[in-house]
């Protein structure tokens, strides 16, 4: 294994499906009760407050910030503002196994994505790696069944986690090729909030869309704002601080690969929540995914 996949490394890159597998639950879980868009505005917006008080700075009159609004723009764009809530949306109409099958192609696009658009070589081992991660993700989500498989069909949704997972590759691309000057690339709550400001325009834009154009409304509980605070300080503020610093170590080619630790997470929070016993299947799951890390990181 290459040696940039230190300790600390795994950690990173592995802390953000953990949190993603508990945001896609608690967004299954409150979907009736905040319609999708207006939900990854309210997250993001908290996210805004929980980060102002270390990176207020970043936001004053002439700030290295401005100069970028447009390549910050794009980051909010295809992050904050279109990933989440496409993420959100498919809960709505997609089942949890089509919407996991569909985003374990998360490794591909990052392959695809460098191949022609930055000119990285795709190796065989690169492939093989993706294959072994796939298979692992196909083997959580049929339950060691195959009779399981034969019941998925392509519904809307599942067009919705195929844009997420093209978006969030080209997101990840983006922070491996960084242009931001060292003032705010070094400091990641102005770098992530600088993402969340412009992001906030367009979740906004959307929610408003929601609003228009639809029956939204929100059914307040207190159960529903502690989930809201869930999300917004797990899978927001963390995961992304985690997965950009991931990226930033070892690229978004082998970082894709830790993607497909979600279905596994999400299924072993199903199996303790359920109370259900683990099963043979999610260990060789967790060895085929690994397995397709392992090989893909060699040199």
């Amino acid at each position: 294994m290459s040696a940039r996949l230190s300790p600390s490394t795994l950690v990173l890159l592995t802390l953000p499906p953990l949190l993603w597998a508990g945001n896609s639950m608690v967004g299954r879980w409150i979907h009736e009760q905040v319609p999708p868009m207006t939900l990854n505005l309210l997250r993001w917006a908290l996210a805004f407050l929980i980060l102002l008080p270390l990176a207020h700075r970043v936001l004053r009159p002439g700030s290295v910030l401005w100069p970028l609004w447009r390549r910050m723009a794009v980051l909010g764009l295809l992050s904050i503002g279109a990933y989440n809530a496409l993420q959100y949306l498919a809960l709505q109409t997609s089942t949890p196994i089509n919407v996991t099958l569909v985003a374990s192609s998360m490794p591909v696009w990052m392959l695809i994505m460098g191949r022609l658009f930055h000119a990285e070589p795709v190796r065989g081992r690169q492939i093989a790696g993706a294959m072994l991660s796939i298979a692992g993700v196909v083997l959580v989500l049929s339950r060691g069944e195959w009779e399981v498989l034969t019941q998925f069909r392509l519904v809307p949704g599942d067009g919705y986690v195929l844009l997420a997972t093209m978006a969030w590759a080209v997101y990840s691309w983006m922070l491996a090729r960084p242009v931001e000057p060292a003032e705010l690339r070094g400091d990641w709550s102005a770098f992530l909030i600088g993402q969340i400001l412009f992001g906030l325009g367009w979740s906004a834009l959307f929610a408003g869309a929601e609003w228009a154009f639809t029956p939204a409304h929100i059914a307040w509980s207190w159960p529903v704002a502690a989930a809201i605070a869930f999300i917004a300080v797990g899978p927001a503020v963390v995961s992304y601080r985690c997965w950009g610093a991931g990226i930033q170590r070892v690229g978004p080619q082998l970082a894709g690969f830790f993607a497909n630790l979600t279905p596994l997470f999400a299924a072993l929070m199903s199996t303790y929540f359920l109370n259900e016993a683990p099963r043979l299947y999610h260990l060789l799951a967790f060895v085929l995914i690994v397995g397709g890390i392992v090989v893909s990181s060699k040199r």
